[in-house]
């Protein structure tokens, strides 16, 4: 009988930082000032929804080098803070998947509020939660002050590009008739979070002497 090796993919923090990078980069395109109005609504919607598929490729890895979901201790057993924040950034990027999926084909008010702004809106808050949890990991290691360090770095960077994200889905609320609360802010909401998830995640791709743990959210 004929036998072939198993094929093994090995997540590694480089291959998760370049999923971000890239997803990242196409975000920033589909809404950079000037590019976006080249590219028009069809181009910047299909960039976004591409850039999606990347944050999710990159968050799944990331859920993968969190380790296990669970610790055992003298307390009992608990959920690990490092886990629970990759498992919601995951969460955060499919509801993206759903959003910039549904944006490419909803040609109704009510699709357009239902299939793309409410996952947008939950993604995002996805998002700020995962954040949320880094830094207090972050907090709980008494790396209040830490610019030297990449993961401090990430975090941080993290939570503004959430928080830019939130922005973003207050401003593309979509109203009755049919258009968004603040197009403008939607889109700077959405092109400075997709820098601040670039740049967390491109700390990363440098050199380093010895792989350094990400302690969480969107990097």
């Amino acid at each position: 009988m004929f036998y072939t090796a198993a094929m093994v993919i090995r997540p590694t923090l480089r291959m998760q930082s370049w999923g971000f990078v890239v997803g990242a980069f196409l975000f920033a395109l589909g809404s950079a000032p000037g590019i976006s109005s080249m590219l028009g609504t069809a181009g910047a919607n299909t960039s976004f929804f591409v850039g999606s598929w990347f944050f999710t490729g990159a968050a799944f890895v990331q859920l993968m080098l969190s380790g296990a979901p669970t610790v055992a201790d003298k307390q009992g057993i608990g959920i690990r803070a490092e886990w629970l924040s990759a498992l919601v950034q995951f969460i955060g990027t499919l509801l993206f998947n759903v959003s910039t999926g549904a944006a490419l084909h909803a040609h109704t008010v009510k699709g357009e509020k239902h299939l793309v702004w409410n996952p947008n809106l939950e993604g995002s808050l996805c998002f700020l939660v995962s954040s949320a949890l880094a830094v207090l990991i972050l907090w709980r290691a008494k790396s209040y002050w830490a610019p030297r360090s990449k993961d401090w770095q990430s975090v941080w960077l993290n939570m503004l590009g959430s928080i830019a994200f939130g922005v973003s889905a207050v401003g593309s609320f979509v109203l009755a008739t049919g258009n968004t609360l603040d197009p403008s802010l939607a889109n700077v909401g959405t092109f400075v979070g997709a820098l601040c998830f670039l740049f967390a995640s491109a700390v990363y791709l440098g050199r380093q002497r010895a792989p350094e743990p990400v302690p969480s959210a969107a990097s």
